[in-house]
């Protein structure tokens, strides 16, 4: 007979798509980059992985794709980093562990998220992270004894704070390609995508 502890772990991610684009001059979520908007790319990455998908938003037009694609989106004005990574824990019904992705790194491959599910699995307790060559970035799963630290960031951190706070509990996972942890800030990084892309 299995026991409680035997069953596979309850994922959940939030997608944090709550940048104003004041370096790129607009809503840089919606740009397009090989024929589908930023976001979209991360939406379709994270497909099928979780038993939820919480998406934190202030823009209309991203909420509209986020429903389409059939994740739930949290749409706020409020300012501050914390404040959006604390409406996406509250928007979790839930689940034993919580990945966040960022909305502006659209290389992010499905392998990877596999991997940090698997890791999971294995050792609950830790917080997991993709790295490549010693380089860890997002995204980032924890575990539910980082919850209520996740609610209750401080003003303007978001969840790196936490893993910073406890190094001896972070492990990382090996990403293909530096390009899974690039995210993209200002014109001058989407069109780096594009040419890599095209070569």
């Amino acid at each position: 007979m299995t026991s409680p502890t035997d069953k596979p772990l309850s994922h959940a991610c939030i997608i944090m798509a709550s940048g104003s684009g004041t370096r790129f001059g607009g809503n840089k979520l919606m740009a397009n980059l090989a024929g589908m908007p930023l976001v979209e790319h991360v939406l379709r990455a994270t497909e099928g992985h979780f038993a939820e998908r919480v998406v934190v938003t202030r823009h209309a037009d991203v909420a509209q794709l986020v429903r389409k694609a059939g994740a739930r989106a949290v749409v706020h004005d409020l300012p501050l980093r914390n404040e959006a990574v604390a409406l996406g824990m509250d928007a979790l019904t839930c689940c034993d562990t919580v990945t966040f992705f960022q909305g502006d790194q659209p290389f992010v491959a499905a392998r990877t998220i596999d991997t940090l599910l698997a890791a999971a699995e294995r050792d609950p307790g830790c917080i997991w992270r993709a790295s490549f060559r010693g380089q860890p970035g997002a995204p980032v799963l924890f575990p539910t004894w980082a919850f209520d630290a996740l609610r209750h960031l401080p003003p303007g951190k978001g969840g790196g704070y936490v893993a910073k706070a406890h190094p001896e509990r972070v492990r990382t996972v090996e990403a293909e390609s530096p390009w899974e942890l690039f995210d993209i800030d200002t014109t001058d990084d989407l069109r780096k995508l594009q040419v890599h892309i095209a070569g």
